[in-house]
């Protein structure tokens, strides 16, 4: 093993795996400006906000490896300093880990009407994001790595909070939707379409927040929480982005269905939604979907607009 394996390896595998995933999100961000959705206001500056903060992060990535493999090749002492780009990082992340966690709470609160449920879940996320901002600043004030163990409290906060609350909102997300299905397939889809977003986003962004959280406490004289650190907000930001570009299969499977039925062989059929297609969100199906009068599966939107 080579000397600075364990300092500088971590910091560029983060980068390049981050750099991966933003030409992910770059993909997915272009699919959702071209496809020209009605959503609320709020929504398309979720996704700006989400995606000049993505561009900018990959940016000083880039750049961190940069000054630390080119400009500071002969220069060791670089890895005990902490320079603008590590706090940068952390804040990054919180921004990112915070916006998106406010617009899954929305979900939950559209889903399940519980003020409580979306206060506690809030007050996890702000207060992570708050010990996150916290953590940065000092780190960055600080300037010496060996000072870095002052801030752990703050940082395993931050980490074990972001961690707690998008577990607990996978959770609550999966456990009522699988409640609100209907039994007709076509409405099932989309249903389990938005449980696997769910799904997606809870568990690799904790996988990611709890290597970053043990890394933290057991490798602390090392960079491994860096491998884990840089990708985060990608990971937040994917996730939020394919939830809302799954309308567009809604879309292609709505279009289908008005053509006449739902393909042929043995699932040729006209489907019809439950009446109990009322409980699931308005940003999941059209509002004209009424309890009591049943609605072909050409009702079926996932359109904000009406709740923005």
């Amino acid at each position: 093993m080579g000397k600075y394996d364990t300092d500088v390896g971590p910091i560029l595998l983060g980068i390049f795996l981050n750099t991966y995933l933003y030409g992910l999100v770059t993909n997915q961000y272009i699919n959702y400006v071209n496809h020209k959705f009605n959503d609320p206001a709020w929504i398309r500056a979720t996704v700006i906000i989400l995606f000049v903060l993505d561009t900018t992060h990959s940016a000083v990535g880039i750049y961190a490896a940069w000054d630390l493999c080119v400009t500071n090749f002969n220069n060791p002492n670089i890895l005990s300093t902490v320079d603008w780009m590590i706090p940068f990082t952390g804040t990054a992340v919180a921004t990112s880990g915070v916006v998106t966690q406010v617009f899954l709470i929305h979900r939950v609160f559209k889903l399940t009407k519980n003020k409580w449920l979306v206060v506690f879940l809030a007050a996890l996320s702000i207060g992570g994001y708050i010990c996150g901002w916290i953590a940065c600043v000092k780190s960055g004030i600080m300037k010496d790595v060996e000072k870095l163990p002052q801030v752990l409290p703050l940082a395993i906060g931050w980490l074990a909070l972001m961690c707690i609350a998008d577990l607990l909102i996978t959770a609550v997300l999966i456990f009522v939707l699988v409640h609100r299905k209907t039994g007709f397939r076509h409405t099932d889809i989309i249903i389990n379409r938005v449980i696997r977003g769910a799904i997606q986003t809870g568990l690799f962004v904790s996988i990611f927040a709890l290597g970053d959280l043990f890394s933290f406490i057991f490798a602390s004289h090392t960079s491994f929480h860096s491998m884990f650190a840089y990708p985060i907000g990608r990971i937040y930001t994917n996730t939020l982005l394919d939830t809302l570009n799954a309308r567009m299969e809604f879309h292609r499977m709505d279009q289908q269905s008005s053509s006449g039925g739902m393909g042929t062989g043995p699932f040729h059929m006209q489907t019809y939604i439950r009446p109990t297609c009322r409980d699931i969100p308005p940003d999941m199906l059209h509002n004209e979907c009424a309890w009591g009068a049943p609605r072909t599966v050409e009702s079926l939107r996932l359109d904000d607009k009406s709740n923005g």
